[in-house]
């Protein structure tokens, strides 16, 4: 459910629910212009899905389609994770600052809102800071609070817009990283130990579509709205 991929975008094929199809045209997307993570998500052609595998936009409409069939390994682990930052950004669609910042269940602190701003933490942590080694602070978390980035995620415009703003301006950062460095490039983990750019990648996609999991049940506890 959560862990969204272009690949199974089409819904049922001749290859089974969720393959791959045989023809291009059963692909939405593939001759559109690639949606981006952080601009805005226009929701056109809105659907009401009858059961989770449904989509949770119109497939003529979904930013996440288009991606590469063929490319070699860095395009493909790029687009994986452009996919998975647009489907965080698309469960936080068209819903109000109270909303987003609506918590799951007590004692949960977590809420759509405290996972953007954690998004945008994460991105700084492992791009910014990790890999191209700046000197930078944590946008939220400190050592007085761990879990500021979800703490501080309240129901406040001013926080709403803020969060937005981090989030794009580290997804740009880490987009750009991506474009300018090749798979072998070695970073440092939070230990000091060291990482390629291969795997954190990999675990970039790992950890939005756990997230996005987490998405899934707060959008459908806010508006009943589903779909992946």
């Amino acid at each position: 459910m959560a862990a969204y991929s272009r690949r199974t975008m089409a819904g049922p094929t001749r290859e089974g629910a969720g393959g791959l199809g045989r023809n291009d045209a059963a692909r939405p997307g593939r001759h559109r212009a690639l949606g981006s993570a952080g601009r805005a998500v226009v929701s056109v052609g809105v659907t009401t899905p009858q059961h989770r595998a449904d989509l949770f936009l119109d497939p003529a409409s979904d930013p996440r389609g288009g991606g590469p069939r063929l490319g070699d390994e860095q395009a493909t682990l790029a687009d994986f994770l452009r996919c998975q930052r647009l489907t965080l950004q698309l469960k936080c669609d068209g819903l109000d600052a109270g909303q987003l910042a609506r918590r799951a269940v007590e004692p949960s602190t977590m809420s759509l809102l405290g996972l953007v701003r954690h998004m945008a933490e994460v991105e700084r942590g492992w791009f910014r800071r990790r890999f191209a080694g700046h000197d930078v602070p944590k946008r939220y978390q400190t050592d007085a609070d761990p879990d500021a980035d979800f703490n501080g995620a309240a129901a406040d415009p001013a926080v709403v817009a803020e969060a937005w703003a981090a989030w794009r301006e580290e997804v740009a950062f880490a987009e750009q990283f991506t474009r300018d460095h090749d798979l072998g490039y070695v970073g440092r983990d939070s230990e000091g130990e060291p990482v390629s750019l291969r795997e954190l990648l990999v675990h970039m996609i790992e950890e939005y579509a756990r997230h996005n999991g987490h998405a899934d049940l707060l959008r459908e506890r806010i508006d009943g709205r589903v779909g992946q």
